[in-house]
């Protein structure tokens, strides 16, 4: 048996901080780096010595400024180090191979109902990580871990998966560790809805800065928050459910209790629902929400009306939540994104900014940006690999507050 260790952070916070900023440009020589990063001279040689002894940045040419000596360029070697990222979503199983600046190597889709019992979804999500890992051509030994991303609730301290509604046979199954065991790699568990915030902290936004929210929509739908550069996990790992907001006080019943709430209203199973029994599918539309997903917004596009009017109801609903978490957050940009976004966004985004631009409270005081996702269809499993660069590249400041707090030693090398 295989057995995984705990994912650990690359180098010193500062280590971070510089390998961040050339992360996030097109090259930057020793002397710019001081002056983004606000470290010494000394420092930044000497971090600099260490990350291209690590392999982790190279020198890229030389970049002439004024009279003195020409500067020699840093650029990140993305291939130095990948992580592989598994979505975990009750239509499909993603998996990908990431590399350090976002470039899927090899990915994997499972779609098959039987991959949604925990033991044999353990399997099939081992041997499509082996997969796409030789797929790569690349040595395990550069991989840093797994990241899943999950629908929730979870517990995020026991890398749990709880109860999730849309996955009924998954009860306390302990998703982190029987991974890493069945792998032999590093695995961290997170909510699906986190992980789509972290991946566009990392690959869709410009920087660390404001605050943002990912209005996520897969199977269900979900919200990541992201506040002052910060994600935002809430008390137990659980923060962004949205599902029973009320968007249509006269919708159908939910579980809860409620009429209307996102979960049987705007969720793409909702929709498709709607539309088989509104006859807009036809008899021979896929069984599986996915394909009939499609089917629907084809027949939108055609200008087949009860189809047009399930997506136009459905964009307006979209809208109108996006709305709330704007004006509920004092939001610098929202996100749209999920698996079906590519035929979503043409109805939905307009929508969306108009709803948001026109009723958003501090609008006289600044704009709020309505964005899709740039990540493209493979959002999912990027977010997931997400979670394992963020874990070990990033400079959080809250890390090293907790560092300093607990006096450990990696604080003090931290500091130093």
């Amino acid at each position: 048996m295989r057995r995984g260790t705990n994912p650990v952070r690359i180098g010193s916070y500062n280590q971070t901080v510089v390998l961040d900023a050339i992360r996030r440009s097109e090259g930057l020589s020793r002397v710019e780096l001081a002056a983004v990063t606000g470290l010494s001279a000394q420092a930044v040689t000497n971090i600099c010595r260490r990350l291209l002894a690590d392999g982790l940045v190279r020198e890229a040419g030389t970049t002439n400024v004024g009279r003195g000596k020409p500067r020699t360029l840093l650029r990140l070697t993305a291939a130095a180090r990948l992580a592989v990222g598994v979505h975990l979503d009750p239509a499909v199983v993603s998996v990908a191979l990431l590399d350090l600046e976002g470039v899927v190597l090899a990915q994997q889709r499972l779609a098959t109902p039987s991959a949604l019992d925990p033991p044999h979804a353990i399997a099939a999500i081992t041997a499509a990580v082996d997969a796409v890992i030789a797929g790569g051509g690349v040595d395990r030994d550069r991989i840093l871990g797994v990241g899943v991303a999950a629908p929730g609730p979870i517990d995020l301290r026991r890398g749990v998966v709880a109860n999730p509604p849309n996955l009924p046979d998954w009860h306390q199954v302990p998703l982190r560790d029987d991974l890493a065991a069945a792998t032999g790699l590093p695995v961290l568990l997170d909510k699906d809805v986190t992980a789509a915030a972290v991946a566009e902290t990392w690959w869709g936004s410009p920087g660390r800065g404001g605050t943002m929210a990912v209005l996520y929509i897969g199977t269900g739908i979900g919200v990541g928050l992201v506040v002052d550069g910060e994600v935002v996990r809430g008390s137990s790992g659980n923060a962004g459910e949205i599902g029973h907001i009320i968007v249509d006080p006269d919708g159908p019943p939910c579980a809860c209790g409620q009429r209307g709430c996102v979960a049987v209203t705007l969720a793409p199973v909702a929709l498709v629902g709607r539309a088989r029994r509104a006859g807009a599918l036809g008899a021979g539309a896929p069984s599986d929400t996915a394909g009939a997903l499609g089917v629907l917004f084809d027949q939108a596009d055609a200008g087949d009306l009860a189809a047009r009017r399930i997506v136009d109801d459905a964009a307006a609903g979209i809208a109108r939540l996006g709305l709330v978490v704007t004006n509920m957050l004092d939001l610098d940009r929202l996100v749209l994104g999920g698996p079906y976004w590519s035929r979503l966004e043409p109805y939905y985004l307009g929508k969306g900014a108009g709803e948001v631009g026109a009723g958003t409270a501090a609008r006289q005081i600044h704009h709020v940006k309505v964005l899709g996702t740039s990540i493209g269809e493979h959002f999912g499993a990027v977010g997931a690999a997400s979670l394992v660069l963020d874990q070990a590249f990033s400079a959080h400041p809250t890390a090293l507050v907790e560092d300093v707090r607990h006096d450990s030693p990696r604080a003090r090398s931290k500091l130093a």
